[in-house]
């Protein structure tokens, strides 16, 4: 027996066919959700029996765990906790593995000028986004906010393996970049250990894998948070990923201008301009980026960037509306 379950995350509307068993096939499709690094985890597994899908759906929670206790700011015996309370006092060792994202995010702060900021972390959270806040903080407030951001003061030593930020108060954080390096590298897990197929879906950064077991590809539909009731597109995925930024959910208006609650690290002032951005790609870690970093350098700085990464395409939806593609977008809207 089959059915179609919709999964909602944000933006993204996962429409998978989940069948309890193939016997045409010989596979089974298994899938578990969880809370991890801060947020759900929808993972499925399609294996040969239950039995090997459901250890290896336990294989992913351990992992992504582990990979939480390295990376996560808000566990204080995390390595990057380490590193942020050793702020402006000495560098500290890490993991290659904490040491190499660490890298990525800084190139990608590099790319963006600071539209991403790996040390978004040390800002003042001064905007309110639950109903609370009746006019703009200062600019002085905002300012102030920002202080202590700034991903050219984070020192790496390649050899010693240490990260060291140069200012006292100063913290990184990878937020959800670390969620879509979560999924990529189980995927790869899976891979090794001969699963051909699944996806792990950290809140909305999918990475996927194989077919599902009818020989059907995965599909993801978008929505449009301006028509919730219709699917705008849908994204047939075979091995890739596809990641949603977006403010449709948290926001706040002031003088009849929306602003979102994913913050310009480089101003402290909230992203205008766009809704939500949908980025599909080869892996979710880079999707990711490019994702929130485009929603905070706006529609014609945020596709610049994209074609700096031709394997990656885009859909945006504007405050107003509108919809807007990546030239590369393969996919039928």
């Amino acid at each position: 027996m089959a059915k179609f379950q919709k999964i909602t995350t944000g933006q993204l509307l996962v429409l998978v066919l989940f069948f309890c068993a193939f016997p045409s096939s010989g596979q089974v499709l298994r899938k578990k959700t969880t809370l991890l690094m801060g947020g759900r985890f929808d993972i499925t597994i399609v294996a040969e029996d239950s039995l090997t899908a459901g250890q290896r759906i336990e294989e992913v929670i351990a992992e992504i765990t582990r990979i939480e206790n390295l990376i996560s700011d808000w566990k204080p015996d995390s390595q990057v906790s380490k590193v942020n309370q050793n702020a402006g006092i000495q560098p500290v060792k890490v993991d290659r593995e904490v040491f190499a994202l660490t890298q990525r995010a800084i190139k990608l702060s590099e790319i963006t000028n600071g539209g991403f900021d790996v040390s978004f972390a040390a800002m003042d959270r001064i905007w309110k986004f639950d109903g609370s806040m009746t006019e703009m903080p200062s600019e002085e407030a905002i300012k102030k906010s920002v202080e202590k951001v700034g991903y050219k003061n984070i020192i790496l030593d390649s050899v010693q393996s240490t990260i060291f930020l140069q200012i006292k108060g100063m913290k990184i954080g990878f937020g959800a970049l670390g969620e879509g390096y979560a999924t990529d590298k189980c995927r790869a897990m899976m891979m090794q250990k001969g699963i051909h197929a699944g996806i792990i879906n950290g809140s909305g950064d999918m990475s996927t894998w194989g077919k599902q077991p009818n020989g059907n590809d995965w599909k993801i539909g978008i929505t449009n948070p301006f028509k919730p009731e219709k699917i705008l597109a849908t994204i047939p995925l075979k091995d890739g990923a596809i990641t949603t930024s977006g403010s449709y959910e948290k926001f706040v208006v002031f003088d009849g201008k929306r602003y979102s609650h994913i913050i310009n690290p480089a101003t402290g002032y909230p992203a205008t301009g766009l809704c939500s951005v949908t980025v599909i790609g080869p892996n979710a870690e880079t999707a990711n980026g490019l994702s929130t970093s485009m929603m905070v350098l706006g529609q014609k700085e945020g596709l610049l960037l994209l074609q700096k990464f031709p394997q990656y395409s885009c859909v945006m939806i504007t405050d107003k509306g509108k919809v807007v593609k990546s030239k590369n977008f393969a996919y039928k809207l």
